[in-house]
């Protein structure tokens, strides 16, 4: 699998799509690596992510899934959207941990795939994500 660092080569469709989203950037999610149906992100848990019980909210850790999951499903292009997606929580993060989605695509089949995401605190899994993707018709929105 050949990944691109984003720091090295920003021009690629999952980089592009990232660039786009504000969403994901603005709660300080970086792309570290994205290609060839794979992707790496990084999130630290702010204050503001932790929900009444002082653990990280699920919401967060799932749109870090996510957004891993979009990056790898979108690495060749053409626009490829979530058809459905589900998560279990393995373990809780706190405020100030560093998390890594590490997605990879299990297979496609016509216009359609898999993907596996696993969230992590350093070796500790918090999280496995499956994310089924679509391609849309003509790769246009």
């Amino acid at each position: 699998m050949e990944n691109a660092e984003i720091g090295q080569q920003g021009d690629g469709p999952a980089q592009r799509m990232f660039a786009a989203d504000r969403a994901s950037r603005q709660l300080g999610i970086e792309l570290l690596t994205a290609g060839e149906g794979a992707a790496e992100l990084r999130m630290t848990v702010r204050a503001d992510m932790v929900n009444g019980h002082g653990i990280a909210h699920g919401g967060y850790v799932f749109l870090l899934a996510d957004t891993a999951f979009a990056c790898a499903c979108n690495s060749r292009g053409p626009v490829t959207v979530a058809s459905g997606a589900d998560i279990t929580f393995v373990a809780p993060a706190g405020e100030g941990d560093v998390l890594y989605a590490t997605a990879e695509e299990r297979t496609t089949y016509g216009r359609s795939g898999i993907y596996d995401i696993s969230v992590r605190r350093g070796d500790e899994v918090i999280a496995e994500f499956r994310g089924r993707s679509r391609a849309m018709r003509g790769g246009q929105r």
